[in-house]
């Protein structure tokens, strides 16, 4: 299983999550607010305080950053050529890049009071 922790309050992250849903025709992945129960009891400590970061749990890896992003692409139909060109990058750099979007994206995209509620055909894909 794959799991998506976002954040849930966060006008982009939440974004992300609606266009893997529409892209995620197979139904693989699970979405998980990274202030949820689910994150609090699967994650470090560190990534639900400070949610500085999508964070992708896959076959018992976990991913952050950059790398969260190309493990979401390369799951996607027709996403690999964008996945590989990404991985060409150096870390660094991508995660750089990430960062800058990371910090301004409540200023960009918004912050809601609280987390999503997914509605009721979502729910099924959505953990605590």
């Amino acid at each position: 299983m794959l799991i998506v922790y976002f954040d849930g309050v966060c006008g982009l992250c939440n974004e992300l999550v609606d266009w893997l849903m529409r892209k995620d025709s197979q139904g693989k992945f699970r979405f998980a607010p990274l202030q949820g129960e689910t994150a609090r009891r699967e994650l470090p400590s560190t990534d639900v305080e400070n949610l500085a970061s999508i964070v992708i749990s896959k076959n018992q890896a976990v991913y952050r950053q950059s790398d969260a992003i190309v493990q979401l692409l390369l799951e996607l139909p027709g996403w690999g050529p964008a996945a590989r060109a990404l991985q060409l990058i150096p870390r660094p750099l991508r995660d750089l890049g990430y960062k800058l979007v990371a910090k301004n994206r409540y200023q960009v995209w918004g912050k809601k009071e609280t987390c999503r509620i997914p509605t009721k055909e979502e729910r099924a894909r959505f953990l605590p």
